[in-house]
Protein backbone atom coordinates (compact mmCIF):
# COMPACT_ATOMS: atom_id res chain seq x y z
CA UNK A 1 0.00 0.00 0.00
CA UNK A 2 1.29 3.44 -0.24
CA UNK A 3 2.83 5.29 2.17
CA UNK A 4 0.58 8.74 2.41
CA UNK A 5 3.59 10.83 3.80
CA UNK A 6 4.96 9.95 -0.01
CA UNK A 7 1.52 10.91 -1.71
CA UNK A 8 1.60 14.07 0.11
CA UNK A 9 4.96 14.83 -1.12
CA UNK A 10 4.51 14.16 -4.37
CA UNK A 11 1.14 15.97 -4.74
CA UNK A 12 3.18 19.48 -5.43
CA UNK A 13 4.54 17.98 -8.06
CA UNK A 14 1.31 15.81 -9.77
CA UNK A 15 -0.59 19.36 -9.39
CA UNK A 16 2.71 20.88 -11.36
CA UNK A 17 2.31 18.49 -13.71
CA UNK A 18 -1.65 18.42 -13.83
CA UNK A 19 -1.78 22.11 -14.42
CA UNK A 20 0.90 21.96 -16.76
CA UNK A 21 -0.76 19.02 -18.41
CA UNK A 22 -4.45 20.77 -18.68
CA UNK A 23 -2.95 24.21 -19.98
CA UNK A 24 -1.21 22.44 -22.86
CA UNK A 25 -4.50 21.45 -23.90
CA UNK A 26 -6.22 24.11 -23.60
CA UNK A 27 -3.24 25.43 -26.16
CA UNK A 28 -3.76 22.79 -28.06
CA UNK A 29 -7.73 23.25 -27.82
CA UNK A 30 -7.21 27.02 -29.22
CA UNK A 31 -4.74 25.73 -31.92
CA UNK A 32 -6.77 23.12 -33.17
CA UNK A 33 -9.40 25.22 -33.39
CA UNK A 34 -7.80 28.05 -35.35
CA UNK A 35 -5.45 26.00 -37.69
CA UNK A 36 -8.28 23.69 -38.50
CA UNK A 37 -10.84 26.54 -39.19
CA UNK A 38 -8.58 28.07 -41.56
CA UNK A 39 -7.67 24.04 -43.30
CA UNK A 40 -11.60 24.28 -44.06
CA UNK A 41 -12.03 28.02 -44.64
CA UNK A 42 -12.39 27.61 -48.40
CA UNK A 43 -15.47 25.54 -47.87
CA UNK A 44 -16.83 28.39 -45.62
CA UNK A 45 -16.94 25.66 -43.01
CA UNK A 46 -15.34 26.51 -38.82
CA UNK A 47 -14.19 23.34 -36.73
CA UNK A 48 -17.33 23.01 -34.99
CA UNK A 49 -19.05 22.87 -38.71
CA UNK A 50 -16.14 20.14 -39.59
CA UNK A 51 -16.84 17.88 -36.71
CA UNK A 52 -20.88 17.77 -37.01
CA UNK A 53 -20.01 16.70 -40.59
CA UNK A 54 -18.02 13.81 -40.24
CA UNK A 55 -20.13 12.81 -37.88
CA UNK A 56 -22.89 12.98 -39.99
CA UNK A 57 -20.66 11.53 -42.89
CA UNK A 58 -19.90 8.12 -40.65
CA UNK A 59 -21.51 5.00 -42.58
CA UNK A 60 -23.31 4.50 -39.10
CA UNK A 61 -24.67 7.72 -39.90
CA UNK A 62 -25.40 8.92 -43.14
CA UNK A 63 -27.89 6.81 -44.23
CA UNK A 64 -30.48 7.73 -41.66
CA UNK A 65 -28.87 10.59 -39.74
CA UNK A 66 -28.57 10.66 -36.31
CA UNK A 67 -31.12 12.24 -33.87
CA UNK A 68 -30.17 15.92 -32.32
CA UNK A 69 -29.76 13.59 -28.74
CA UNK A 70 -26.84 11.43 -30.48
CA UNK A 71 -24.89 14.23 -32.19
CA UNK A 72 -24.78 16.06 -28.71
CA UNK A 73 -23.73 12.76 -27.11
CA UNK A 74 -20.95 12.15 -29.63
CA UNK A 75 -19.64 15.37 -30.42
CA UNK A 76 -20.11 16.11 -26.51
CA UNK A 77 -21.70 19.96 -27.19
CA UNK A 78 -24.46 21.53 -25.80
CA UNK A 79 -27.91 21.55 -27.57
CA UNK A 80 -27.32 24.74 -27.68
CA UNK A 81 -23.91 24.91 -29.90
CA UNK A 82 -25.45 22.40 -31.65
CA UNK A 83 -28.68 23.70 -32.84
CA UNK A 84 -26.50 27.14 -33.81
CA UNK A 85 -24.50 25.09 -35.80
CA UNK A 86 -27.03 22.76 -37.32
CA UNK A 87 -28.74 26.36 -38.33
CA UNK A 88 -26.09 27.26 -40.45
CA UNK A 89 -24.94 23.89 -42.07
CA UNK A 90 -28.90 23.95 -42.82
CA UNK A 91 -29.19 27.65 -44.65
CA UNK A 92 -26.18 26.42 -46.51
CA UNK A 93 -27.92 23.29 -47.69
CA UNK A 94 -25.15 20.70 -46.10
CA UNK A 95 -27.46 18.88 -43.77
CA UNK A 96 -31.14 18.65 -43.13
CA UNK A 97 -33.85 17.59 -40.52
CA UNK A 98 -35.81 14.67 -41.07
CA UNK A 99 -38.92 13.03 -39.64
CA UNK A 100 -38.18 10.01 -38.14
CA UNK A 101 -40.06 7.27 -40.03
CA UNK A 102 -42.58 6.01 -37.62
CA UNK A 103 -42.79 8.66 -34.82
CA UNK A 104 -44.71 11.00 -33.51
CA UNK A 105 -43.76 13.77 -35.35
CA UNK A 106 -41.22 15.36 -33.12
CA UNK A 107 -38.12 13.33 -33.46
CA UNK A 108 -36.07 14.38 -36.58
CA UNK A 109 -32.97 12.59 -37.44
CA UNK A 110 -29.96 15.19 -39.23
CA UNK A 111 -28.32 14.22 -42.24
CA UNK A 112 -26.00 15.21 -45.19
CA UNK A 113 -28.11 16.64 -48.31
CA UNK A 114 -26.58 15.10 -51.27
CA UNK A 115 -24.65 18.44 -51.95
CA UNK A 116 -23.08 18.01 -47.93
CA UNK A 117 -22.18 14.61 -49.15
CA UNK A 118 -20.41 16.79 -51.97
CA UNK A 119 -18.71 19.23 -49.92
CA UNK A 120 -17.32 16.88 -47.21
CA UNK A 121 -15.81 14.62 -49.58
CA UNK A 122 -13.89 17.36 -51.13
CA UNK A 123 -12.89 18.72 -47.97
CA UNK A 124 -11.22 15.34 -47.02
CA UNK A 125 -8.23 16.34 -49.39
CA UNK A 126 -7.94 19.48 -46.87
CA UNK A 127 -8.48 17.56 -44.08
CA UNK A 128 -5.77 15.05 -45.01
CA UNK A 129 -3.20 17.38 -45.44
CA UNK A 130 -3.88 18.95 -42.32
CA UNK A 131 -3.70 15.50 -40.15
CA UNK A 132 -0.43 14.92 -41.69
CA UNK A 133 1.07 18.76 -41.20
CA UNK A 134 -0.49 18.38 -37.59
CA UNK A 135 1.25 15.23 -36.80
CA UNK A 136 4.05 15.16 -38.44
CA UNK A 137 7.17 14.10 -36.24
CA UNK A 138 4.54 11.62 -34.47
CA UNK A 139 4.63 7.48 -35.38
CA UNK A 140 2.05 5.71 -35.83
CA UNK A 141 2.45 4.06 -32.50
CA UNK A 142 2.98 7.17 -31.25
CA UNK A 143 -0.51 8.88 -32.02
CA UNK A 144 -2.04 5.56 -31.10
CA UNK A 145 -0.86 6.17 -27.56
CA UNK A 146 -1.85 9.45 -27.59
CA UNK A 147 -5.48 8.79 -29.04
CA UNK A 148 -5.82 6.17 -25.70
CA UNK A 149 -4.69 8.64 -23.38
CA UNK A 150 -6.87 11.36 -24.65
CA UNK A 151 -9.67 8.90 -24.24
CA UNK A 152 -8.87 7.87 -20.68
CA UNK A 153 -9.09 11.32 -19.83
CA UNK A 154 -12.40 11.97 -21.47
CA UNK A 155 -13.54 9.49 -19.76
CA UNK A 156 -12.68 11.07 -16.69
CA UNK A 157 -13.94 14.34 -17.61
CA UNK A 158 -17.36 12.76 -18.69
CA UNK A 159 -18.09 10.77 -15.17
CA UNK A 160 -17.00 14.22 -13.88
CA UNK A 161 -19.47 16.35 -16.11
CA UNK A 162 -23.03 16.66 -15.65
CA UNK A 163 -25.28 15.41 -18.27
CA UNK A 164 -26.31 18.03 -20.57
CA UNK A 165 -30.04 19.09 -20.07
CA UNK A 166 -32.30 18.53 -23.10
Amino acid sequence: MDNPTQRMDEAPARFDTANRLFLRLYQASNLLHKTGTRAVSAYGATTQQWAVLGALARPVAHDRGLTVKELIAFLMVSRQNLTAVLDRLETAGLVERIRAPGADGRLRHVRLTAEGTRVWGEMLGSIRRYYASALEGFSTEECVQLFQLLDRLRGSLARMAEPEGE
